[in-house]
């Protein structure tokens, strides 16, 4: 009977592994088909173009300019990309054979939001096992608008980046198949411990590549929004919005704070890292949690490999038209990263933990916080060392434009009571755009969307006090220069964990 069950659990593991692999494959696929699909964009561009008469051409004539420039845009944004993915250890063994497995997440993946956005931002949902989102709803700016135009390029400004040679793209512009891109991805891939799955050359072969649909390629159009977001001198005015009262709130909640045994703080949907790079500059054990292979893949390149600051500049906002002031702002190069993580400052501990929060926080067994850990990527289920202490172990836990990527944020909101420490304070900022709102066809779908007042009673109901509350207005991966703007009014409050009383 015993080995009847360990056969079937190393069935399910394995059917749950190539399950990955298939999902990871998929989200490869949709950055590699990011050129051809925005080569596509262009190539419409100029077919309505012919179509006008000819004396409404003549009023256009700096147009063919235009589009060469987008494509010059297009290929250094190429360039970033696949510089990042050469970059990239994959966890598993990307050569298995998975075209047997199903994953019902891939299949019914036109029940997933998706409106082309950022990860906050019109939710696009992640193409993973556990159907978390990539790109959740919040910053329903780009299902209106597709990109929200934050800066861009002149003409002259585009030559001026002839430095940076992309891997592939002729002068016209014309996006060259993927066996050349493969060609420029041949270094060999070991994980952490130097144990060789396969290499770049490998695993970004086209033979095992998929065809993924135009939505999946939208999600990477966010990722490098959501860049700007995070990593560049541009978002720091949607930084000082959000990110900075969360950050003034910890200071002031933990005013002491000890070098030798900093508290604890963990940011669940942590997205590419800044706010919990940030938090670990402030003296916390920080971490983030992210399930989104499309956030980690990029997070982990600018956490890890970056060498300077503005080493990468990238065109966020050219793959839309729509709501722009001129083509100088919807050209406008964006330099990454403003500063340099590794230089930053940060507390011994900091780390990156990849994997859906439910299934990592919800086992006692993995209740734990990281130590001694550096701030590489942990692309895993688990980055805990176990500790089955069932007052919690974190100080804090910061969620930021996430409790309301829940199927059940009745669920999240248990789980962040079970691993705060008695007296530890939970402090949120976000709208409540529930991301899977909208999801219909699927018999075991769910979501549980609630207003605010019953998210508190809720909240109350798992043993929280509310500390602070009120309303700051936000944007997400908002252009400010864009005729286009969508603003949050969002929840901000601190709320603590009571302390048992004891007889």
């Amino acid at each position: 009977m015993e080995i009847e069950e360990d056969e079937e659990r190393r069935r399910q593991r394995k059917l749950e592994e190539a399950l990955e692999v298939k999902s990871l494959r998929r989200i490869i696929s949709a950055y590699l088909n990011y050129p051809e699909a925005a080569e596509e964009d262009v190539r419409r561009y100029e077919k309505s173009f012919k179509k006008l008469p000819p004396a409404h051409k003549a009023l256009l004539p700096h147009y063919p300019s235009k589009f060469q420039n987008l494509r010059r845009c297009i290929s250094l944004n190429s360039y970033f990309i696949f510089t990042m993915l050469q970059a990239f250890e994959p966890p598993l063994d990307m050569s298995q054979d998975v075209d047997g497995c199903k994953d019902p997440y891939l299949e019914n993946f036109e029940h997933g939001h998706c409106h082309s956005e950022e990860r906050n931002a019109s939710s696009c949902q992640s193409a993973s096992t556990s159907g978390r989102m990539c790109c959740s709803n919040h910053a329903e700016a780009c299902s209106q608008e597709k990109s929200n135009i934050m800066s861009n390029p002149t003409t002259e400004e585009v030559k001026s980046e002839q430095q940076h040679e992309p891997i592939f793209g002729s002068g016209a512009g014309e996006v060259e198949n993927n066996n050349e891109i493969a060609e420029c991805c041949s270094n060999d891939v070991a994980d952490s411990n130097g144990n060789a799955f396969s290499s770049p050359h490998d695993w970004l072969d086209p033979s095992l590549q998929l065809n993924v649909p135009l939505v999946d390629v939208d999600k990477v159009r966010c990722i490098i929004r959501n860049i700007v977001r995070d990593w560049a001198a541009e978002g720091e005015k949607e930084r000082n919005q959000c990110y900075k009262p969360i950050l003034e709130e910890l200071d002031a909640q933990f005013p002491n704070r000890s070098k030798e045994s900093p508290p604890a703080c963990l940011v669940p949907g942590a997205g590419l890292g800044r706010l919990a790079l940030e938090i670990s500059c402030l003296g916390f054990i920080s971490q983030g949690n992210e399930f989104s292979y499309y956030m980690m893949i990029c997070s982990s390149f600018i956490l890890n490999h970056t060498e300077t600051t503005g080493q990468w500049t990238i065109y966020p906002w050219i793959h839309s038209n729509c709501n722009s002031l001129s083509d100088n702002d919807q050209l406008r190069p964006v330099s990454v990263p403003d500063i340099h993580p590794a230089s930053a400052g940060i507390t011994e501990g900091f780390s990156m933990c990849g994997g859906d929060f439910v299934e990592v926080y919800n086992d006692s067994s993995q209740i734990g916080k990281v130590t001694g850990a550096s701030y590489s990527m942990y692309i895993s289920t688990s980055c805990f060392v176990a500790d089955n202490d069932p007052l919690g172990v974190w100080d804090a836990v910061v969620t930021c434009f996430f409790i309301d990527t829940a199927h059940n944020i009745i669920e999240y909101i248990e789980i962040i009571s079970r691993i705060l420490k008695e007296g530890g304070v939970w402090i949120n900022f976000g709208p409540l755009l529930y991301h899977f709102a909208d999801m219909y066809g699927q018999e075991d779908d769910m979501s549980i969307e609630l207003s605010l007042e019953d998210v508190k009673k809720i909240a109350f109901h798992y043993g929280f006090e509310l500390e602070k509350e009120q309303t700051i207005e936000t944007t997400y991966t908002t252009n400010p220069r864009s005729m286009m703007q969508n603003h949050y009014h969002a929840a901000f409050w601190t709320m603590r964990k009571k302390r048992t009383t004891t007889t």
